[in-house]
């Protein structure tokens, strides 16, 4: 009996970075729902940015100053500028526009715009210099099929249509006007300029996370404190997206929050996805690798489109499914030309079990949660 109790437990020990990475899509599956009933409510797009990184940053800062206060890196004037950048880019610019994305088209859409950001990092990596593309190995073919293929499911995505697909209801529709009339067809039918329009907007967003990535990259090598940085991007884009929405929206009930879908919105968003999902993931990350992280992305987009589909009164056509499984595809194919590389790179260079320090694992996690995790792991 003990010995199958034992081994049970050791079985749950190592489904548990499995079962967390669902967790953790299926909580940014969830924000991406809260955001499309906040902005159905009225509330204005720009102020909900603006409060998911004050809660976000009122969570992680006392985190940050409790456990690293000890570990924390001298700060300089270099380390305060890259926080900012990646608190604009990273935080401010790219969650606007995704917002602005979602607002025009739906969520299922920037759902599956969201999987190009590993291509579209992979491009500007190799117009900066930090990525080199060798045409003759299997990896480097790999990348640029991969990217290809996630661009054209994209066209694919925003300009084809099809026949509608119904998978069916459950009798539930979340979307309400303030008057009471529930959603009708506007909600759930895209035009073909709000799809135009929405995919440059989702476009501008992943450029955004992509330049994101490729300055913390830089700003984690100076300043490896995992929380602290966080807590710095957070205040960054708290600040600059306050500004931003106090430009726009000068009417100071507007910011108002009662006990209703707007406050659970931001709060969730900036506790649960910006905060506890960020230690999540980066134990995840610690202990199976960035690339074990990588792969469950997809998942969000199919919780995304069920849920949009059954309960938001979104309409989901067949260039939808086929734009958005290519979009898959390619982010699986450029993952994999990247896993080859690392490995090749591995065997190249032998261990030292004498170095002072590790290697420093980035991944990409989520972009409509905006976040990136950090698994430092140092030889024993």
């Amino acid at each position: 009996m003990m010995m199958m109790m034992e081994n049970l437990c050791n079985v749950m020990q190592g489904l548990k970075p499995t079962l967390l990475m669902i967790m953790v899509q299926i909580a940014f599956a969830g924000v991406n729902l809260l955001y499309k009933l906040a902005v159905n409510d009225g509330m204005n797009l720009r102020i909900v940015v603006a409060y998911r990184f004050i809660f976000a940053t009122a969570f992680i800062a006392p985190l940050a100053f409790f456990l690293e206060r000890k570990k924390r890196t001298k700060m300089t004037w270099t380390i305060l500028f890259q926080s900012f950048l990646c608190g604009l880019f990273g935080g401010a610019l790219a969650q606007n526009f995704h917002l602005e994305a979602m607002a025009l088209t739906s969520v299922t859409f920037t759902s599956a715009m969201a999987n190009l950001v590993p291509a579209v990092t992979f491009i500007m990596a190799l117009s900066f210099g930090m990525e080199k593309l060798n045409l003759r190995t299997k990896a480097g073919k790999a990348k640029i099929i991969g990217t290809m293929t996630g661009i054209g499911g994209a066209m694919i995505l925003t300009f084809v249509k099809g026949i509608e697909i119904k998978i069916g209801s459950f009798h539930l529709n979340l979307l309400h006007h303030k008057n009471g009339v529930v959603g009708s067809n506007t909600q759930a039918t895209i035009s073909t300029g709000n799809a135009i329009l929405g995919s440059i907007c989702a476009l501008a967003s992943t450029i955004s996370y992509a330049l994101w990535l490729i300055i913390h990259a830089k700003f984690s090598e100076k300043y490896p404190t995992h929380y602290s940085s966080t807590a710095l991007m957070s205040f960054w884009a708290s600040l600059i997206s306050i500004v931003f929405a106090l430009c726009f929206e000068r009417d100071l009930s507007e910011w108002k929050l009662g006990w209703n879908i707007r406050l659970i919105t931001v709060a969730y968003a900036g506790i649960v996805v910006s905060g506890v999902m960020i230690a999540v993931t980066s134990w995840c990350v610690h202990m199976r690798g960035p690339l074990f992280a990588s792969i469950f992305n997809p998942l969000m987009l199919v919780i995304v489109a069920l849920a949009s589909c059954t309960m938001l009164n979104e309409k989901l056509y067949l260039g939808t499914i086929i734009g958005a499984m290519l979009i898959v595809c390619g982010l699986y194919v450029v993952l994999w030309g990247k896993s080859e590389e690392m490995k090749k790179k591995n065997q190249l260079v032998p261990s030292q079990s004498s170095n002072k320090f590790g290697t420093v694992d980035i991944v990409v996690e989520d972009k409509n949660n905006h976040n990136i995790s950090n698994g430092q792991s140092q030889s024993k």
